[in-house]
């Protein structure tokens, strides 16, 4: 029986990432944040699994990183935690730089010193590629200029992975995941703000949405199809860089077309442009090249529409309405 550990369990990606493995016959444990609040609810279900537990740690804490490697010696170590809202990064720059930057890299030296059999997979992101003088779609080779805080903890990351496999012979590979969203999305970020959103509308609780840049283009995903790429990844013979995307993108201003839409609204009525959700540098278009994991046999299964019908119905279910109460969101 494998035995992996990942950081950032309770986020979208690392619960959906615990199901997968479990379903495989790993053994699996997460690493906690400690909070004054229930902050489990996407993990909550697994812990009825006996090949699931977790402990607590930090990222910024690199003796409770080494104490929970050391308990457990895993074979896997996915490293999905991150301060990940590229807006608040602005507002928190050293916090984000220590907990996507130093956090990793405390892993990476534990693994060297005490555990090189060890495989390393570091969570890496789009918004590396910021807005730079080469053209989307973006592939491993294309140029980084990251616009953000976050972008620059990334591609710290993505950077020290790197150095590590090649100076020192670890396994240590990176995805370099495009947008990825599912009902387990953070509500904060713009795909489910827009989804929730739309359900309080219907509910009546709300009568707008208020969002920022609207003309900014994403390649949205599913965070299922995603950590299907993740595992793949940490199978490979040697460790490497892959770019995971659809290869389709898309504005905010479609999906809010096509989500209202579905409810039979018109997102014009509603949608109320706010400055202060605007960051101090926009990327204004994403969209990659997911060719190098495809080749390997990794392919998505939803597309951007498929995805937020998904949110959405999630989304109504969730405030207490059946979808089937709104025509337009099931057909």
């Amino acid at each position: 029986m494998k035995k992996a550990l990942i950081t950032g369990v309770t986020g979208q990606d690392g619960s959906y990432l615990s199901e997968l493995l479990l379903e495989k016959g790993y053994e699996v444990r997460g690493i906690l944040r400690r909070a004054s609040y229930f902050n489990t609810r996407r993990i909550d279900h697994l812990y009825k699994n006996p090949n699931f537990d977790t402990f607590y740690g930090d990222l910024t804490d690199p003796i409770s990183i080494a104490n929970v490697i050391e308990k457990f010696k895993p074979d896997e170590i996915y490293n999905m935690g991150a301060m990940s809202h590229v807006k608040v990064s602005f507002e928190m720059p050293a916090f984000t730089l220590m907990s996507n930057a130093l956090g990793p890299l405390y892993i990476l030296e534990y693994i060297r010193q005490h555990a090189p059999q060890t495989k390393f997979y570091q969570a890496s992101s789009s918004e590396m590629f910021g807005a730079p003088r080469s053209k989307p779609p973006f592939n491993e080779n294309s140029e980084f200029r990251p616009q953000s805080p976050y972008g620059v903890s990334k591609l710290a990351t993505f950077h020290l992975a790197r150095i590590y496999r090649e100076g020192y012979g670890l396994f240590a590979t990176t995805g370099i995941l495009f947008n990825h969203e599912s009902p387990r999305r953070g509500e904060t970020f713009v795909t489910r703000k827009i989804t929730r959103g739309i359900a309080a509308i219907l509910r009546g609780e709300v009568k707008e949405l208020r969002l920022g840049n609207i003309e900014a283009v994403r390649d949205w995903g599913h965070s299922k199809d995603y950590v299907k790429a993740i595992h793949l990844i940490m199978q490979q013979p040697k460790a490497d860089e892959y770019v995971v995307a659809t290869g389709e993108a898309r504005s905010i201003k479609e999906a809010l077309e096509f989500c209202f839409g579905l409810a039979g609204l018109d997102w014009q009525k509603y949608v109320v442009i706010d400055k202060k959700y605007f960051r101090p540098n926009e990327v204004p278009y994403l969209e990659g090249d997911s060719s190098k994991i495809r080749a390997l046999g990794w392919k998505p299964e939803y597309d951007w529409k498929a995805t937020l019908k998904e949110m959405l119905e999630h989304d109504i279910k969730d405030g207490g309405e059946e979808p089937s109460k709104y025509i337009k969101v099931l057909h």
